[in-house]
Parts: structure tokens; sequence; C-alpha cells
């Protein structure tokens, strides 16, 4: 049989089974629109024209396939992966009338394509929401604290204070009369009781030199014991006391 009466015939068909998507171009050519083979939830409406040309050698021979979108997009690869796999598809079915097999492949393979998609949206934004949940965590939690940052902070810290102390310091000096300045700088340079206890870890036994002006040392041998009675006999309580 020739190759323009297995056209014929198969024209014939594929106006029976799409009879709203399928433009017959010419004895050589013909258009079909067409959609996934099943609607997948959430998927925008997706329909692709796949062009088939005929040589004269058909069904011995594979028709020139193309692909273009009518509604919604399709990149390249996706594009290439569906013309081969009808290509295989077709090499498969030489001999025969090919043409409801390659659309029905494309179809079902739409349908594979709008779930994949759909599912890679999905994952884009769980993606999205996790990130943004890291974040939200981090900002609410805050710097994680090394040995290094503490030091870099507690160096900044000190010299912060050190620099608000020295301009304190410094509006209060400005505040006071030259007399008032010199008696608050000579009240400055005494040491505190804590300095002096760094000074003399043991205050009971410090050096006679921070010892108060007339203060006399006293040895108790020296008194006499019979003395000391005799005066105790004598004395007397107050009923103020």
């Amino acid at each position: 049989m020739s190759a323009a009466s297995v056209l014929a015939e198969e024209f014939e068909v594929l106006e029976s089974i799409y009879p709203t998507e399928l433009s017959v171009i010419s004895d050589r050519e013909i258009e079909i629109d067409v959609e996934p083979d099943y609607p997948v939830e959430g998927m925008e409406s997706f329909r692709l024209k796949l062009s088939v040309k005929y040589s004269d050698d058909y069904p011995e021979a594979l028709p020139t396939l193309a692909l273009e979108a009518v509604e919604g997009d399709i990149n390249e690869s996706e594009k290439e992966a569906l013309l081969q796999g009808m290509t295989t598809i077709g090499e498969e079915s030489l001999g025969m009338a090919m043409t409801f097999t390659l659309v029905s492949y494309l179809k079902e393979h739409l349908s594979t394509l709008a779930e994949a998609r759909i599912s890679l949206r999905i994952a884009e934004e769980r993606e999205k929401e996790r990130l943004a949940l890291e974040a939200e965590e981090a900002r609410t939690r805050g710097t994680l604290v090394t040995v290094e940052s503490f030091k870099t902070w507690k160096m900044k810290f000190d010299k912060d204070v050190a620099m608000k102390k020295a301009k304190d310091e410094e509006e209060k000096l400005r505040a006071l009369t030259p007399k008032e300045r010199e008696e608050y700088k000579r009240i400055g340079t005494r040491l505190t009781g804590r300095q002096l206890f760094e000074r003399n870890r043991n205050l009971a036994h410090e050096d006679d030199s921070l010892m108060e002006e007339g203060t006399v040392s006293v040895d108790v041998s020296q008194y006499d014991r019979t003395k000391i009675d005799e005066e105790e006999d004598h004395i007397h309580f107050s009923d103020s006391e």
C-alpha cells in the first residue's frame, strides 16, 4: 500500500478521534493540539501543538515531529525530552500507522511533566519557608557566642565604659571651682578599703606606718594587778546606764 493510501486512512481515523484538535495542513502534514491525558491539580492550562510531516516512505520511516506551546510554556529541555520519547516510540512502531501512538505518548507525558512541575513548585515553596524559618530563628536566637567573639565584645565594652567614665569625669571637673577641683583630685588619690586590703592581706598585722597619728602602744604587763582590783571595787553603776 502506498504512503498516500496509508495516510488517507490514518487521517480519517484521526479525524474521528480528534474532531476539534486535528488540523490537516496537506496530504503530508497535520497538526494536533495536545493536552495532558488527565488534569493535574494546581496546574495552569497547558496545551501544545504537535506538527507531523510524513515522508514518502511512511510508515517505514519516522515522520518529522515538532512541538510548539499554545497555552502555558515549555522550555527547550522539556521539549527535547518529549520529542526524544516520541522518536523512541515511533521506532518501535515502524511499518504501522503510528500517529495515534505518538499522540497518546505525548498526552501521557504532558501529565507527568505537569506533575513534576507541581512537585518542583511545592519543593521550592517549602525550601523558601524553611529558609525564612531559619532566618527568623537566627534573628530571635541572636549571634552564637564564641570565645573569640566574647573577647572582641569585652574589649569594645571596656573601651566604651572607659571613654564614658573619662567623659563624665571631665564634665564633673569642669563644673567645679579650682579649689573644689583640687580637693576632688586629692580625694580621688586616696586608697580605698579594698586597695588597702590588696596591699596587705592581714589588716590585723598591718605596718605601724598605717596606724593613725597619736596612737600609743600599751604594755598591759606594766599595770599593778592590785591597783586594778581596787579600782574595780569602787566601780558604781548609774541607773541611767
